[in-house]
């Protein structure tokens, strides 16, 4: 008797099978939109804070046009130096002052022009502050150098209107900046995960014959019709 009383007793330890159960389950279906926005903070805020920073400095250059000479036509000059500050001609002569390579000087210098007014932004970019000021304004004097030997015959000169100085700030995004980016970007790619994840396809695929068999189906009322067709024969 004392034998069936002890096997009839609940053992009281603690089941650890129920326990790694509950500990193993599975993550919540939207785990790759917090876990893609972290990856992409931490990437964003990593490449702010490795990549050096890039300096911007602009110089500005109008056109002025002769006592015979329609505004119309200066506009139309400034597009048109606009386009030929980049040009290895006008890179040649700026590559002294600037005391940088023609490839390289290719690659650091922007320009820019209005359609409503006859000015032209030349702007120098580099690692270093006085660099990037240095090319602004070697292209603007290279640019109004070269196109002042045509003034007689086109009617337009071009001056210089502001000379480049060097930054106090980086033109390029801070770490807090590339952190938001970043996570934007993550949390954009976490959700595009949610939207086309390989369950949601399968789930979606085996619902489809389970409508199909019951639009297979013949209606209750065709069903009573067909039993009093097979009853009157």
């Amino acid at each position: 008797m004392a034998d069936t009383a002890d096997q009839k007793k609940p053992d009281p330890r603690p089941d650890h099978r129920s326990e790694r159960k509950r500990r193993l389950l599975p993550p919540p279906a939207w785990w790759p939109l917090p876990a893609c926005a972290l990856l992409g903070l931490a990437a964003g805020g990593a490449y702010g804070v490795l990549k050096a920073p890039d300096y911007a400095a602009t110089s500005y250059v109008v056109a002025v046009p002769n006592e015979t000479t329609e505004p119309a036509t200066a506009l139309g000059f400034a597009q048109a130096y606009g386009r030929i500050a980049t040009s290895s001609s006008t890179l040649a002569y700026a590559q002294p002052r600037a005391g940088v390579d023609a490839r390289r000087l290719r690659t650091q210098v922007r320009t820019e022009t209005s359609p409503d007014s006859p000015m032209i932004a030349i702007t120098g970019m580099s690692k270093s502050p006085s660099e990037a000021a240095d090319i602004a304004n070697a292209v603007a004097d290279a640019l109004t150098l070269t196109s002042n030997q045509a003034a007689k015959n086109t009617g337009v000169q071009l001056l210089l209107f502001n000379q480049a100085v060097a930054p106090g700030e980086p033109a390029s995004p801070s770490a807090p900046v590339s952190g938001a980016v970043g996570l934007c970007a993550g949390g954009l790619l976490g959700g595009l995960w949610l939207l086309a994840r390989p369950g949601r396809r399968k789930r979606d695929e085996v619902a489809l014959p389970v409508v199909e068999e019951y639009a297979s189906l013949p209606a209750q009322g065709e069903h009573s019709e067909t039993k009093e067709k097979e009853s009157v024969r």
